[in-house]
């Protein structure tokens, strides 16, 4: 019997850009991304004039909900999640565009307070980070948010501080400086800022913050695709608002990693950015792919989180990925365990710090969705599935090495061209760290053969120039321990002792 999935679509209207999301939901409210579709009708644009949304900004944007309906469509999508934000929040026209939006492209929107828009991208953000300690800073399309474990608003954004003082002939640095100056003030008027806890970490959230994201990438010919997570150093930081506030529109539009739509308000974007670091002495930034939408999708998928965020949020993630390539759960759960029975056991032998565990169980977990593309060299495939998914909770460094202990599990050593791609990242410690935990989880995957759980532990005595692995078993494990001591030699080579298992 085949089971149809829900699919829903998410729509996330805001002053300047119109977002949707195409989402599948799986077992126990795990979600992936299926398509989705991003367009600028920069609706807010003019609105600070008279609060009133323009007749030519309307039209875009519902032309641009046409093709979003159209898309849900094809995907015989019949739930749309579709709320709007700060240019819909605070147009006085608002009532008459939802009742043209719903009539023509069959879309009701709910209007999100400001409150709920924070508390949105908190859950969207809290949901899929593992930052004990975070303020968050968002700035939209006509609103910046300020979340540290409350929801916080200030009603002024990167479009209405560009118009702000885009008209008073003044140089892009001059409106750069005017912003900060502005955006200063305003924080000046929030008390509870200078009760955040020292320690917390800036967290970015937003179109801006993905460009700058892009930017700083490009800069350093960073390697790894992913957004989420990603740090943004201060000094790139720095070097960016300070180049793009010098430069003319066309100009900006030129550089690599800034999107056509926002090209524009980047700068004042950047200067209110560049205003909170210095009045709240943070550093750098790690940007979230996270905000609204993945709220919103918590929310709907996992009802739990209404109340309180999820506990393991690297657990979930991953949870995600084994159900969505439909890994064996049971050849999975036992893998991690016994790879993390080695991990303790031979201790003594590769002195590694417990972070290194949590790499261990994320290449132990996706060991083998490879053989999803094929089954010769599926480890490599594992390799390139993990550096490619987006796996929440796991800095890019720890995802690089996981990617590399799972490409490791198979007869042939790291593959160092490869490796040197990574180079600002790891070190020569962490490829010694790779080779020693790709034999731990070789061996952990040797044990499970069968698939069948027979080995229920492992107790290793080193004695000498010997590692001598106890098996406890439950049944015949003739074919698991043989395929264990078929990895002897390189046990050998990585950790200059002989194996025996008993």
């Amino acid at each position: 019997m085949v089971i149809e999935l829900e699919k829903i679509g998410i729509i996330d209207l805001g002053s300047n850009t119109a977002r949707l999301l195409i989402m599948q939901i799986m077992e126990d409210g795990h979600f992936v991304v299926l398509d989705q579709l991003k367009e600028t009708p920069r609706l807010g644009e003019g609105m600070e004039r008279d609060g009133f949304l323009k007749p030519v900004r309307i039209q875009a944007t519902i032309r641009t909900l046409k093709m979003f309906r159209k898309l849900c469509d094809s995907y015989g999508i019949e739930k749309i999640i579709a709320v709007a934000t700060a240019a819909v929040r605070h147009a006085k026209n608002q009532r008459s565009f939802l009742d043209e939006v719903a009539a023509t492209c069959g879309i009701k929107f709910r209007v999100l307070t400001a409150e709920e828009e924070a508390m949105y991208v908190y859950k969207g953000v809290i949901n899929t980070m593992d930052i004990p300690k975070g303020i968050i800073l968002e700035i939209g399309g006509g609103s910046t948010k300020i979340v540290f474990y409350n929801r916080r608003n200030l009603p002024f954004g990167s479009i209405t501080l560009t118009e702000l003082f885009a008209n008073d002939g003044l140089s892009t640095e001059e409106q750069a400086q005017k912003v900060e100056e502005f955006f200063t003030e305003q924080l000046t008027q929030i008390p509870w800022l200078k009760t955040v806890d020292p320690e917390a970490q800036l967290i970015g959230v937003g179109g801006s913050f993905r460009n700058i994201c892009r930017i700083s990438k490009i800069m350093r010919k960073y390697p790894v695709r992913m957004i989420h997570n990603y740090v943004v150093h201060d000094v790139d930081f720095t070097h960016t608002y300070n180049l793009l506030k010098s430069l003319d529109l066309d100009k900006k539009k030129k550089i690599r990693g800034i999107s056509s739509g926002r090209a524009d308000i980047l700068p004042s974007a950047l200067a209110a950015i560049n205003a909170f670091k210095k009045y709240m002495n943070l550093g750098n930034i790690v940007i979230s792919a996270s905000g609204v939408r993945t709220g919103l999708m918590f929310n709907y998928a996992v009802p739990l989180t209404v109340d309180k965020p999820i506990t393991d949020v690297l657990g979930f993630s991953l949870n995600t990925l084994t159900q969505f390539f439909n890994c064996n759960r049971e050849h999975t759960d036992q893998v991690v365990n016994l790879s993390v029975q080695l991990f303790k056991q031979l201790r003594v032998l590769h002195k590694f710090p417990r972070q290194h565990l949590k790499i261990l169980k994320v290449a132990a977990t996706l060991h083998d969705v490879g053989t999803r593309i094929r089954y010769y060299g599926f480890e490599n495939n594992s390799g390139y599935i993990i550096l490619n998914s987006e796996i929440n909770g796991l800095s890019h460094r720890d995802l690089v090495l996981a990617a590399f202990v799972a490409a490791n599990n198979s007869m042939e050593d790291v593959n160092l061209s490869e490796w040197q791609k990574y180079k600002d990242l790891v070190t020569e410690d962490d490829l010694e760290a790779v080779r020693k935990m790709g034999i731990m989880l070789r061996i952990a995957d040797a044990l499970d053969r069968s698939m069948g759980s027979i080995v229920k532990s492992i107790n290793c005595d080193i004695l000498g120039d010997s590692v001598i692995m106890k098996t406890e078993v439950e049944g015949d494990a003739a074919l698991e321990i043989n395929s264990a001591l078929n990895i002897g030699g390189d046990f050998r080579k990585v950790f200059k002792k002989n194996l025996e298992i008993l």
